[in-house]
């Protein structure tokens, strides 16, 4: 990656348990687990899933939150105030996420049209939770 403009580099999501997280990531949204060896082994302090070349979701166990010390007030902040994620998928990509979710009994919103988002208006989308409540949003543009 040369190209230096300003990206999403990576989302932290509090769970649980983040092994069991980065599982439904990747088998219900496709991602690929990053580092689950090492939190697993215990040589890192948290797994992540790849979104894509250039951004992760950092899989936070919310044991940890009690120590985060970043800023004033870090440990309050977890899990708030995120209202959702949303994620732009092409239109296959979007109807194979939605039947994966449907498989795994995940909670799945009814599908909208045309709502307004960083590229305009999506043709479809519709909103998911993770099993630790985090929500999402997936929609396309195609």
């Amino acid at each position: 990656m040369t190209d230096n403009s300003t990206r999403l580099d990576h989302v932290v999501l509090w769970v649980r348990d983040p092994l069991a997280s980065a599982d439904f990531y990747e088998k219900a949204l496709g991602m690929e687990p990053v580092r689950t060896t090492d939190y697993a082994a215990g040589a890192a302090p948290f797994p992540s899933v790849r979104l894509n070349d250039e951004t992760i979701f950092d899989l936070m166990p919310v044991a940890a939150a009690e120590r985060m010390t970043m800023v004033p007030g870090a440990a309050e902040s977890a899990g708030h105030p995120v209202n959702h994620v949303c994620l732009a998928l092409p239109a296959d990509d979007f109807e194979t996420l939605r039947a994966r979710l449907e498989e795994r009994s995940a909670p799945v919103s009814e599908l909208s049209h045309d709502s307004f988002g960083a590229r305009g208006l999506a043709r479809r989308s519709f909103y998911f939770r993770d099993p630790d409540g985090n929500v999402f949003e997936a929609r396309h543009y195609d």
